[in-house]
């Protein structure tokens, strides 16, 4: 079957297989899956976390937009009748199509470094069926999600994804445990959505915009920074320092001062 089903890592789906077996039962650990869970692989690769998954939960759905690798995945794992194997882009799937009324996605995968940001928010989008989420991502990604105000690694997506979830970076991957050898540290990260959030905005559109045009302009202070969004504000009147650098604040934070600003009228995106 091996020499049969030869598949070369692709640069442009940013394929990089983990091969390492102490890596993948400690992964596997960690997702801790049952037999009764509603689990889905983004991009299964040549299955090698895979195949532990479908010994604990026979039932699971793999998202892979490779062609080349489903005839292979298919023959590896023909005698589960319940693995099912959906030809698509995760960017663009639907994945509340994959659960019914009352049910709960969890969701794992080594995820492609080139769109692991903009997949975590597609991701998110579905947050309300999504148990949790289990991902290999760039260790630099990792710190990034986990960092707490003040450190330099925080930013747009630390506030945006610790306001949706709880985030709890786990342990790092070496570049040796996958082929070809990544150039980058990876590490293994859990995200589980808040059933209730901590700190709801009132508009979270609003909230997004405000981090975003902050954190572009992250070495300005917070006043000169939202200068662009909102030309009159007052800084005397915001519940936050606004002489303040944008890594220095937290969720709660920017809660607040979206808050206050959806009672201004700032210009359309």
């Amino acid at each position: 079957m091996d020499n049969f089903f030869q598949h070369k890592a692709r640069k442009r789906f940013g394929q990089n297989f983990l091969v390492d077996e102490n890596i993948i039962e400690r992964i596997v650990r960690a997702i801790g899956p049952k037999e009764t869970d509603k689990l889905v692989e983004i991009g299964p690769g040549q299955g090698a976390i895979t195949e532990l998954l479908l010994g604990r939960c026979p039932s699971l759905t793999a998202v892979e937009l490779d062609r080349d690798l489903i005839p292979m995945l298919e023959f590896k794992f023909r005698e589960y009748p319940e693995f099912t194997i959906i030809e698509k882009d995760a960017l663009k799937f639907d994945f509340g199509t994959l659960v019914d009324e009352g049910q709960q996605l969890r969701i794992v995968g080594n995820l492609p470094y080139n769109i692991s940001t903009p997949l975590l928010f597609h991701l998110l989008s579905f947050r309300g069926k999504v148990q949790d989420m289990h991902f290999m991502l760039q260790k630099e990604v990792v710190d990034r999600l986990s960092a707490v105000p003040g450190e330099k690694a925080f930013g747009r997506l630390s506030v945006m994804v610790q306001y949706f979830c709880r985030v709890q970076g786990l342990f790092p991957v070496p570049p040796q445990s996958f082929r070809p050898a990544p150039k980058v540290e990876s590490a293994i990260v859990r995200l589980v959505p808040h059933q209730e959030l901590p700190h709801p905005a009132k508009d979270e559109k609003l909230l997004e915009r405000i981090v975003a045009v902050a954190f572009q302009q992250r070495r300005k202070t917070l006043r000169n920074a939202l200068k662009p969004l909102f030309p009159d504000l007052d800084p005397a009147q915001l519940p936050v320092d606004a002489s303040q650098r944008p890594e220095a604040l937290g969720v709660k934070d920017y809660v607040a001062l979206a808050d206050y600003c959806s009672t201004l009228n700032a210009p359309s995106p």
